[in-house]
């Protein structure tokens, strides 16, 4: 007598080793069956049992794969997918609870009740299949098995303090890759785990987390359905779902299917709750906790007794309600309402006329929507299949071909490359059907080959979207203490572990500005410690370097190179600025005492060098009474001072005074005190450096281009800066004082009194056209008279042959080979009452650019005479009225007679805001070098040219001669002092006996 077959239901929470003890029991038969309730799920038990028993013998059949080999023994199924009618030895459902599921809930009833192995039945489940089982199977034996280990509920927290080797579960497509997003920035990276997924795609996902490459894992409720995975805690992210129909609140038991994936073998789990979901009730983690769930009291159920003898008839047995209280029946499943939606199609009706028609219409309409698409949509895809195989009895290959090219795309983004797997698996679904294409080898493997590049391509966006993969392994040494392999390359791109996560820039850490919030701590973290001993060889290299690759700024700023390594502050006085030095905390006080001792003798060099001449000054101790007042006066300048803020002072000084200054580099000039030496354009840029430190200036002054005789006047920018930085504002433009000093030297020779024009070397050093020469004038005091007069050419010049006296043509030009130096030389300032002393014998030795003090700008009252006996030689002898020169014209011929402009300048006095005579601009008003307003004209009494004119009248004063008197004349200030022997020891002294002979 036969052996009765063994029916048992295996039942218990999730991790008891229920799936594992039904491969086993079907190994141990020469024959086996055994449906899952996914693909995933499916593909990973086939890859177990072909691990043991080898791919020959094992079959992998699902709705978008078949793998059948000739002597298959072991079938692993969807339960959709189950061949029925094979009489295997051992038959086995898993997850058998999904009876009660509105969706597919029918297919797991029907094969509760008709799928029987020939020795052994299992099925795998819930304790809440235990009623229903009872009352539907017959002789069932219940097999009751406890969970391996611990479940424990540890409430809710945030998403950036989950620990590693969480799962976080989402019920919708946005919000899982929502919460990826998250954990990118916060934790590296997560790998993310849908049940639309293809299997490859899916493997490759959780691959990264078993790796160990990222250490989160965010899912759907698929991860509930049998997945095997290194979890620690389970985080819901929401505790609803929309089940096809609506959005309704998960059960205990559908929340304790999900939450028993924490904790694998014996290793206890934890579960909660994060992001908005609220805590969980306690009624609901007591049952979670202990395994305790209310029964299942309805099963859904649809006939599997199908009528094909028309559409009517079909469908009338699929409504067809069960006879047993414990089942339900199901609500309309997508094959039902795709039957009907081609029902209403009168060419399917027509097609559909027979037994085999119905039948092959209902094949079709059982094609999954993978799409997901409207049920019209849907619908007229069936009906074009549907006619091609009632027609043709195949789906024809050109048609074939062109719905697999035109999916066979792998650029895109995530969504674009899931819908196109989406797509494939319709077409993958109807290539697995038997029958219903020419070539089912070729199609089966061309849809696979798609759906493989798809699913390979979509891995690659979703692990490049959602993992970081940098912040990912620093992360992992981390955490297992391990030494950060770190290098910084020529470009200062810094590596940790291979992958770029910033730059360093001087001593100072820049990372990446892609990271942030706790990424972005953490990523700090790791980059720092691993750059330690970097920044310690860097200081090394940067106190050995060369002054030469060192620099400051405009701003105040110090640079290494290109790089920023630190700024200037101010100290205890303007020629002593501190240093501050930028390097990150976390390089240690070490480098940071050895950055900031290298600037600060960089800095103490540069300003040595550069203020040699001033140091030189402040320090020399035979340097007594006024003459030392003075010097510090300079120095607290930094070498510049308008004579107008030291007038007095300046007055007071007697000629040796000024002679052991002028040894020092000092100039007095007419408009300016100034050390020549520090108007260079290094000393220039350091001095407004250091003097905005020193008066704590946020944004400094910059100094102007080199070279530059003028610059433009900006009235919002101080009379004290341009004194600074080596200029003083004239009119519309500001001029460079020694420039200035040298045009003063060519004034001191003009009539200041009268008027004179202004000559071609006085153009020529400050660069300016004859406007704007007259623009300069007026800002320094003078009246500007415009006039217009008939050109006279060259060859019109005549002199009085007797006295050389110009009478026609322009007197204003010099000859061209008069140097411009020698302008000043060549006609001796005379001095006026109040005026400088000349110069003792013993400061003839020094130059006469810096021995010669300009004064308080003395001008004589009246021109100097030209002597120049040559300029006969060039007189042009008049020509007769009636004689034509060869290439000249007669008078009558030209059209007018050619005018020009020309300037009178006048001395204007300082007359407050008056308006000028004779036509002149109005004055113009700045802010002086002192600080206060003056009178850019004169620049106050100090720069007043001084000389002889008629009392009253507005000019110099003195003593003048009668107005038509064109004599030469002489001038005086004081009755002539008695000589002083001369030293025949003094070097110079043969020189100046020859000086003497000519007078």
């Amino acid at each position: 007598m036969a052996q009765r077959a063994r029916i048992a239901a295996v039942l218990g929470p999730t991790n008891t080793g229920k799936t594992h003890y039904a491969i086993e029991r079907m190994l141990a038969y020469r024959t086996g069956v055994i449906g899952l309730p996914l693909r995933l799920l499916a593909r990973e038990v086939y890859d177990r049992i072909v691990a043991v028993r080898g791919p020959s013998v094992v079959a992998l059949v699902t709705g978008e794969e078949r793998i059948v080999p000739p002597r298959a023994q072991y079938w692993v199924c969807t339960v959709e997918a189950m061949p029925e009618g094979m009489g295997a030895d051992l038959v086995a459902i898993d997850e058998i609870q999904l009876c009660a599921d509105p969706e597919r809930g029918h297919v797991f009833t029907d094969r509760l009740l008709r799928m029987r192995g020939t020795h052994e039945t299992l099925f795998l489940g819930s304790d809440t299949m235990r009623g229903p089982i009872g009352q539907l199977v017959p002789g069932v034996e219940f097999v009751r098995r406890e969970r391996m280990s611990q479940l424990v509920y540890t409430g809710s927290k945030k998403i950036s303090r989950l620990q590693p080797r969480t799962a976080i579960v989402g019920f919708s497509v946005d919000n899982v890759y929502a919460i990826a997003e998250l954990l990118k920035r916060q934790k590296g990276g997560a790998a993310v785990v849908m049940g639309a997924l293809s299997p490859r795609t899916r493997n490759a996902q959780v691959d990264l987390y078993q790796n160990r490459e990222v250490d989160y894992l965010v899912a759907t409720d698929a991860i509930g359905m049998g997945l095997n995975l290194d979890i620690d805690h389970v985080a819901f992210s929401s505790t609803t779902k929309f089940d096809g129909r609506r959005m309704r609140p998960l059960m205990p038991n559908e929340l304790a299917q999900i939450a028993g994936r924490a904790g694998r073998g014996m290793s206890d789990g934890t579960f909660g709750v994060t992001g908005e979901a609220s805590p969980l009730p306690e009624e609901v983690v007591e049952a979670i906790c202990n395994h305790s769930f209310t029964p299942l009291k309805k099963l859904q159920w649809r006939s599997a007794a199908l009528n094909f003898a028309s559409i009517e008839a079909l469908e009338h047995s699929l409504e067809v309600s069960p006879d047993h209280p414990m089942l339900s029946k199901a609500r309309e499943a997508d094959d039902l309402r795709a039957l009907r939606g081609l029902a209403s199609e009168a060419e399917v009706r027509a097609r559909a006329s027979s037994v085999e028609s119905v039948r092959l219409l209902w094949d079709v309409c059982r094609v999954p929507d993978f799409r997901g698409i409207s049920a019209a949509e849907h619908a007229g895809l069936l009906g074009v299949i549907f006619g091609h195989l009632h027609e043709r009895g195949q789906v024809p290959d050109d048609f074939m071909a062109r719905q697999v090219a035109r999916i066979d795309r792998t650029d895109g983004d995530i969504d674009t490359l899931s819908k196109r797997l989406a797509y494939i698996r319709t077409w993958t679904y109807v290539a697995q059907r038997r029958g219903w294409t020419r070539d089912e080898e070729h199609w089966r493997g061309a849809t696979r080959a798609v759906e493989d590049r798809l699913s390979d391509a979509l891995h690659e966006r979703l692990t490049q979207r959602f993992v970081d993969r940098r912040t990912s392994v620093l992360l992992r040494r981390l955490k297992q203490k391990e030494a950060l392999l770190a290098d910084v390359n020529d470009q200062g791109e810094v590596t940790v572990e291979g992958h770029v996560v910033g730059k360093l820039e001087g001593f100072r850490f820049r990372q990446d500005k892609d990271a942030q919030g706790q990424e972005a701590k953490t990523l700090r973290q790791a980059s720092l410690q691993a750059l330690t001993p970097h920044f310690h060889l860097r200081a090394d290299r940067f106190y050995n370097a060369p002054d030469t690759e060192i620099d400051f700024t405009e701003q105040g700023g110090l640079m290494w190179g290109d790089q920023a390594v630190g700024k200037l502050a101010k100290g205890d006085s303007p020629l002593k600025p501190r240093v501050v030095a930028f390097v990150d905390e976390e390089a240690g006080p070490d480098v940071a005492s050895k950055v900031e001792r290298r600037l600060q003798h960089f800095m103490d060099r540069k300003i040595a060098a550069l203020f040699e001449p001033l140091l030189k000054m402040e320090g020399d101790e035979a340097l007594t009474g006024l003459a030392r007042g003075f010097a510090f006066r300079l120095v607290e300048a930094m070498g510049v001072i308008p004579r107008a803020d030291v007038a007095d002072e300046v007055k007071s000084l007697d000629q040796d005074a000024r002679g052991s200054l002028r040894k020092h580099g000092v100039r007095f000039g007419q408009f300016t005190i100034f050390m020549p030496l520090l108007l260079k354009p290094a000393p220039t840029r350091l001095r407004l450096v250091l003097w905005s430190l020193s008066n704590g200036l946020d944004e400094f002054p910059e100094a102007p281009p080199p070279g530059l005789v003028t610059v433009p006047n900006i009235d919002d920018v101080p009379a004290q800066h341009y004194a600074l930085a080596g200029y003083r504002k004239a009119g519309a433009r500001a001029i460079r004082i020694d420039m200035l000093e040298r045009l003063a030297d060519m004034l001191r020779s003009e009539d200041s009194r009268s008027g004179f024009e202004a000559k071609a070397d006085m153009l020529s050093i400050t660069g300016m056209t004859l406007e704007q020469f007259a623009d300069l004038m007026q800002g320094l005091g003078y009246r500007a008279e415009k006039g217009e007069r008939s050109k006279v050419k060259p060859v019109d010049t005549v002199l009085e042959p007797e006295t050389g006296e110009q009478v026609e043509g322009d007197a204003t030009q010099l000859p061209e080979d008069t140097p411009v130096m020698d302008v000043a030389a060549e006609t001796p300032p005379t001095l006026e009452p109040g005026a400088d002393e000349a110069p003792q014998p013993a400061d003839v030795a020094e130059p006469v650019a810096q021995l010669e003090d300009e004064g308080e700008a003395p001008v004589s009252a009246e021109p100097a005479e030209h002597t120049d006996d040559a300029s006969n030689e060039n007189a042009v002898p008049e020509t007769p009225e009636e004689e034509i020169l060869p290439g000249e014209v007669p008078d009558a011929a030209v059209a007018g007679a050619e005018t020009e402009v020309f300037y009178t300048f006048t001395w204007g006095g300082n007359r407050g805001n008056q308006q000028r005579r004779g036509g002149g601009k109005p004055r113009r008003d700045a802010q002086g070098a002192g600080g206060g307003r003056r009178d850019e004209r004169g620049g106050g009494g100090g720069d007043k040219p001084r000389g002889k004119g008629p009392k009253g009248k507005g000019g110099p004063k003195g003593k003048g001669g009668p107005k038509g008197d064109r004599g030469p004349k002489t001038f005086e200030s004081r009755p002539p002092r008695k000589e002083k022997p001369i030293d025949p020891d003094n070097p110079f002294a043969a020189a100046l006996m020859g000086l003497k002979g000519k007078d």
